[in-house]
């Protein structure tokens, strides 16, 4: 399967083959198979209406990621036919199917069959698996249709060898080849497909004809035709496909939506096994056929599921219902395995009322039409019961009860009937059906007699087998009597409806270790469901079982094996996440491919018998760990790791859907994504949905909690092209759900905190730049004052002072590609800075981010500067200009840069704003602050910005003349400045000219 695995991983879809654990392990195999099966990815939707299928819940047709307990498989059969009428209705509006999740379709199918031009031994098996099929039984006529696909093969071995060569003289026999099998695959017409020719049924040379049709599309690299001729295999001829033709393709492409067939007839086969009937070997044979024909049916219908996904264009089909076949009568109803499963299982007369008791008195309320009636309303309603709280999100313990669903009065009743022998007419379960003339009180007290006899019978055998059970889990070496015990311990505990003493005896430390050894060892996907959903009960129910699990497990290695299969990594993951591991559990690489699978397929709540949680909230829990639980170098790896895999697409939906809490979660993994990669920006500014961030930052106005939102959305404005900016606040500004998008950001600034202040009222302003800045704004104005308050370095603690910072630089309008501020090293260049000069780590950066933008770009980028150095100049006026040359000389070192990075654009683009009375007065605030910036106690770089903008000032002849003429110390440091700036010489020019004038 390896050039399948290249082909997922093309396709975005990672199934690397990760080690298993080197743990050792006390259980010893039987079974004659190893661990290495192929994992291949039936779980490939890519949407909640396209995954239907891997929740049972509703569907009943797969086993894997079923919220039922394994202990009501048999009950699928019986779901409420009305109930799926619904359910494929609904689909009547269904949108177009996901291309990724068609591609992965088409990348599984084309890739095992692919194997063929690479695969000698591969290619072996086909070709004897293909003659066999047609090797004739009988002399007649053919039509040449045997010589014919002969010539086929043979066409195709050629093509093989000759790959990359002769591709005419190739692509010609490929042709010839297709219109030959064309003429065979008419033989699967309606007329003729049930037929034979020589001997051998029409439906299997139909089978074989498109099993070579698929082959040659995937040599003509035509993999979508290729898919469709492969699944068409299954739809012609499903016996031979699934048992023969394509045996392992079926296995771990179809099986897993009909694991719950297999999971029937195994049980089914057993009780025959079990039983003692003289004609075992006919009833053996009854059940084979229906379960060979259901399964066949049930390949059919997905095979056909999917051909339907492959149609261009075409609404996503409804997922089948494969329901259960009805039983075979075996004798006995008291044996019959669905309620043996139960009844048997009962561990005390309490409970045996419980279970039995009501329900029979219920039904002789009415002696004279007793008909099973009362008994189906009563099961409807249990069922009722549960389906109504499978809607709960996130985690939820759901009081449903215990008991296992029995089928209803009037299926027993058809049991009885067919069973002749004198257990059945002994039966104390049935002798209500025989005493219908007996006064309730008779039949009450006959009835309770009867039933304590049979209790105390049932109660030793049950308690000594749950007792054996234990033992088995605890010290056995056997796995497959483990397995059969796991299964005994799993009826005990649905029955016993949360008996204490079941409960103290499964609790048990020894107990809870052996369940964890057979999770580690067993590859029987209904043993691992039973064990996960016990464990899930015992951990939600006591806090010492989770920390007992965990310390078991304490590098997590039976979960990472659990999380890897194809089947059960849903529920792994939801039990996992009610242990609430931390981060230091979960040290390997590893990990973050594993939960993004989960996030990207746990979109259908999972149930664990009375526990049901979404795998997606557990998903976002274990990355917020794995991104934030380590020192800060090993989170930002890991979350660079979850960009490089995709994951990002997958955090951005959580976004948009779910509670508040786990959105805003996901936000918080984005800021953290974006940190780590800040080129990430760009996608996740073109992708995100906007509306759904306005709605968590108004969420988070209205509860005055996190700001994990809106500290998204500052990161999400530090673009590196100014369109790319200006395109993301227009869809900003485009609002939620009627609401206003500056009216939620000024509501977001009047309660915010003193550190958010500048943040709110800089994206305020960029918003309010988009429309007439010539029109008065009481959004302006609010944040214009805002920044003012904020840039109070005199009373704003280091917090303020450090985010007033940030807003600065981010109404600079200039990023990096990676997001930081990048005003500082365009404004050096502008002065011409020679960087190869200067020490600072700030002048090398300059020859690594090379400004190489677009002249639209940069065009795009002037105008933004322009507009808002007016804005500013004429909003702000004297106030804002004072507070800016006050953080120059006291603010803390990153906000006295920001500030003098600041005035030094807003001053380079003065000369536009048209005012000479503003021009004075920002020569009269800013001038003195400047020249005191120019002396060797500063940074150079900052010495060079103050000289560009005492430059910028001096374009005005009233700023001129506020140069002192014959300051030497000026002259000094200008002199100085010169070796790196030609903004020095120029002011250097200007000095005499005023001392002459």
């Amino acid at each position: 399967m390896a050039s399948l695995q290249e082909l997922l991983a093309k396709e975005g879809f990672d199934r690397r083959n990760f080690g298993k654990s080197q743990k050792p392990v006390k259980l010893i195999r039987d079974r004659g198979q190893g661990d290495d099966s192929i994992a291949l990815p039936i779980y490939i939707c890519h949407d909640h209406r396209k995954t239907a299928h891997l929740s049972a819940t509703k569907k009943g047709s797969s086993i894997f990621a079923s919220s039922k307990r394994v202990g009501s498989v048999s009950e699928r059969s019986n779901t409420n036919k009305s109930s799926a009428t619904v359910s494929e209705s609904s689909r009547a509006d269904e949108p177009p199917i996901d291309e990724v999740a068609i591609k992965a379709v088409i990348s599984i199918l084309s890739g095992y069959i692919g194997r063929y031009g690479k695969d000698v031994n591969f290619q072996e098996t086909i070709r004897d698996k293909c003659n066999s099929c047609l090797a004739r039984r009988k002399k007649e006529p053919d039509n040449g249709i045997f010589a014919n696909m002969e010539l086929v093969i043979d066409n195709i071995d050629k093509l093989v060898v000759e790959q990359g060569t002769r591709k005419e003289l190739s692509m010609k026999t490929l042709r010839n080849s297709i219109r030959l099998l064309s003429v065979v695959d008419s033989l699967n017409s309606k007329k003729t497909k049930n037929g034979s020719t020589c001997g051998i049924p029409n439906s299997h040379i139909s089978a074989v004809a498109q099993l070579l049709l698929a082959i040659l599309y995937k040599l003509e690299k035509n993999d979508r035709i290729c898919a469709r001729h492969l699944l068409q295999v299954f739809c012609d001829s499903p016996f031979l496909a699934r048992n023969d033709l394509l045996a392992d393709l079926w296995e771990h492409f179809f099986l897993p939506h009909l694991l719950h067939l297999k999971i029937w007839y195994t049980k089914e086969l057993e009780t025959i096994s079990n039983s003692n009937y003289i004609d075992k070997e006919r009833k053996v044979k009854a059940l084979s056929k229906v379960y060979n024909d259901q399964m066949d049916k049930g390949t059919i219908e997905f095979a056909l599921y999917y051909k339907g996904w492959l149609k261009v264009g075409v609404k996503a089909p409804p997922v089948p219902t494969v329901h259960l076949p009805s039983k075979p009568s075996y004798g006995s109803s008291r044996r019959r395995s669905s309620d043996s499963y139960t009844s048997r299982s009962s561990m005390s007369n309490n409970l045996y009322q419980a279970v039995f008791g009501t329900s029979l008195e219920r039904k002789s309320m009415d002696l004279r039409d007793q008909n099973r009636a009362s008994i189906n309303t009563w099961d409807l309603e249990e069922k009722d019961k549960l389906c109504t709280d499978e809607d709960n999100n996130d985690c939820s313990f759901v009081h449903k009860g215990y008991g296992t669903h029995r089928r209803s009065s009037s299926q027993n009743n058809r049991d009885s009937r067919a069973g002749s022998g004198p257990e059945t007419q002994k039966s104390d379960y049935f002798q209500i059906f025989t005493c219908r003339s007996t006064p309730k009180e008779c039949l009450v007290k006959g009835n309770l007699a009867a039933k304590n006899r049979s209790v105390r019978k049932e109660e030793n055998a049950n308690s000594s087998e749950l007792i054996r059970a234990i033992d088995t889990v605890c010290s056995s070496d056997i796995l497959s009597e483990c397995e059969i015990a796991i299964r005994i311990i799993s009826r005990a505990w649905l029955d016993s409806r949360g008996d204490p003493a079941i409960e103290v005896a499964l609790s048990e430390a020894s107990i809870i270790e052996g369940m964890l050894e057979v999770l580690s060892a067993s590859d029987d996907d209904e043993v691992l469901e039973l064990i996960i959903s016990i464990l899930a009960e015992f951990v939600v129910m006591n806090d010492v079982i989770r920390q007992i699990i965990l310390n078991l497990d304490p590098q997590l290695e039976i979960f990472m094996r659990l999380l890897r299969s194809t089947s059960l990594f849903l529920k792994a993951a939801v039990l996992l996440y009610l242990a609430k591991p931390k981060a230091k559990q979960m040290i390997s690489v590893h990990w973050v491919p594993l939960f993004l699978r989960v996030l990207e397929f746990g979109d259908q709540l999972q149930t664990l018998f009375t526990v049901q949680c979404s795998p997606q909230v557990a998903a976002i829990y274990f990355i917020d760990q794995l991104l934030t639980g380590f020192d800060e170098d090993r989170n930002l790896e890991n979350a660079r790791h979850v960009v490089s895999l995709g994951g990002l697409n997958l955090l951005a939906q959580q976004i948009e859907r779910g509670d508040a809490h786990e959105r805003t979660n996901a936000a918080l993994i984005i800021s953290c994504c974006i940190r780590a990669d800040g080129s990430c920006r760009n996608f996740l500014a073109e992708n995100l949905n906007k509306a759904s961030l306005l709605e968590l930052i108004v969420l988070e106005n209205c509860k005055n909690s996190n700001s994990y939102a809106f500290s998204l959305l500052t990161e999400l404005v530090c673009l590196n092209r100014r369109t790319q900016i200006i395109e993301f606040l227009c869809g900003l500004k485009e609002g939620w759900s009627g609401l206003n998008t500056m009216h939620i950001l000024l509501a977001r600034l009047h309660r915010a905190p003193e550190e958010e202040y500048p943040l709110v009222a800089a994206i305020l302003l960029q918003l309010d730049l988009l429309g007439n800045t010539m029109k008065c704004s009481l959004y302006r104005e609010e944040a214009v004052e805002a920044i003012i308050t904020a840039l109070s370095c005199q009373i704003c603690h280091e917090k303020v002072q450090e985010q007033s910072a940030r807003a600065l630089l981010m109404l600079a309008g200039r990023f990096s590609n990676t997001g930081e501020a990048s005003a500082e090293k365009w404004l050096l260049q502008q002065a011409g800075f020679h960087e190869s000069l200067g020490d600072s780590f700030h002048s090398k950066e300059i020859v690594t981010d090379g400004f190489m933008l677009s002249d639209e770009e940069e065009e795009a980028t002037e105008n933004w500067q322009r507009k808002a150095a007016s804005m500013l100049f004429n909003s702000g006026n004297k106030r804002l200009l004072v507070a800016l040359s006050d953080c120059i000389a006291n603010g803390i070192p990153r906000l006295a840069r920001a500030s003098i990075i600041t005035v030094t654009w807003m001053t380079s683009l003065l000369h536009s704003v048209g005012d000479e009375n503003l021009r004075s007065m920002a020569c009269s605030v800013l001038t003195p602050q400047l020249l005191e910036s120019l002396s060797y106690e500063k940074d150079l770089e900052e010495r060079v910005l103050a000289s560009y903008s005492l430059l910028s000032l001096m374009k005005s002849s009233e700023c001129v003349s506020m140069l002192p003429s014959n300051d030497k110390e000026l002259l000094g440091h200008l002199h100085n400045l010169s070796l790196v700036t030609w903004t020095a010489s120029e002011l250097m020019s200007i000095i005499p000219s005023s001392s002459r004038h």
